[in-house]
């Protein structure tokens, strides 16, 4: 199994281009995956920097209904019509983050043309796709929510289906009308296990809205302790927008005192954030590692 970040927050040692947005590439026994496509085209131009020609995709899989895993999904979808696009219904839902009181609230959700999309699989939760891939969504939480999810709301009812993701909803009476916004609960997520049957298998999440250490006990609910993965690689919603307080890092070592009891070698990415990985890569040591654009994992 080889997988490769076809775009990621931090530059790599390479001539890849690094935006806010994660995509994964992934070569499997029987399967050619994109894991996400970023938040932009420009995840299509890496990949031919790096040599990986999406046009042998056959799955494609969007983790959850944001625009910075979206925002190259058409392009993709033009250069490869044949390959399924599988999501969670309730991904193509009214998605927001809350910027404050004088920018309002921001749709960051995928772009709609997506669901117009033939090759679309909309899923209402669990499936095996095959013998050695499946998805599954998280069905209860043990452990709280990260603290950054906290301004990642839904829009129920009223006002104005955005355009433009960049337009922040508050500058805009007009889409606050008769607009109610809830707390995400994140019911649009799901996570690939790939098993090949023999000596491998991955765990892969985008960015663990739903708190990795949720994910990790859903997953042996439903596939078993036993069946544990090697590697588990996602981002950890960790990562904040200004500076860090004391417990803010006190919950990045309380996950990383966690995970280090899981037989699994962990990589992350993207939201996770530098300094919070830096916490917890103190506890974790060998079995954290941080992934940048251009980096591949076999």
């Amino acid at each position: 199994m080889k997988i490769t970040v076809l775009i990621e927050n931090t530059p790599g040692e390479n001539s890849c281009t690094a935006l806010h947005g994660l995509s994964f590439y992934i070569e499997s026994k029987k399967h050619k995956i994109l894991f996400d496509s970023g938040p932009s085209p420009q995840t299509l131009d890496n990949a031919k920097k790096l040599g990986i020609d999406l046009t042998q995709v056959d799955i494609a899989i969007l983790s959850h209904g944001h625009y910075d895993h979206s925002g190259g999904l058409l392009a993709f979808a033009e250069l490869n019509p044949k390959a399924k696009i599988y999501m969670q219904r309730e991904a193509g839902g009214q998605n927001y983050a809350f910027d404050g009181p004088e920018k309002g609230y921001r749709y960051i959700g995928i772009d709609k043309k997506i669901l117009e999309l033939p090759q679309l699989v909309l899923l209402d939760g669990d499936i095996k796709i095959d013998q050695e891939i499946s998805l599954f969504t998280l069905e209860k939480r043990k452990f709280p929510l990260p603290s950054t999810n906290k301004r990642i709301v839904k829009k129920i009812g009223g006002g104005t289906d955005p355009s433009n993701i960049s337009k922040p909803l508050g500058t805009d009476p007009s889409n606050l009308e008769n607009a109610n916004f809830i707390q995400d609960d994140f019911t649009h997520e799901h996570y690939l296990f790939i098993d090949d049957g023999k000596s491998q298998r991955a765990l892969i999440s985008g960015c663990a809205h739903n708190g990795i250490l949720n994910i990790m006990e859903e997953f042996i609910r439903k596939y078993g302790k036993e069946n544990l993965p090697d590697q588990v690689i996602s981002g950890f919603h960790l990562l904040k927008k200004s500076g860090y307080l004391e417990s803010d890092f006190e919950e990045d070592r309380q996950i990383a005192e966690l995970l280090k009891n899981y037989p699994c070698k962990f990589y992350t990415c993207h939201c996770t954030g530098l300094e919070p990985y830096q916490e917890m890569k103190k506890i974790m040591g060998r079995q954290l590692e941080y992934l940048h654009t251009g980096n591949c994992i076999e």
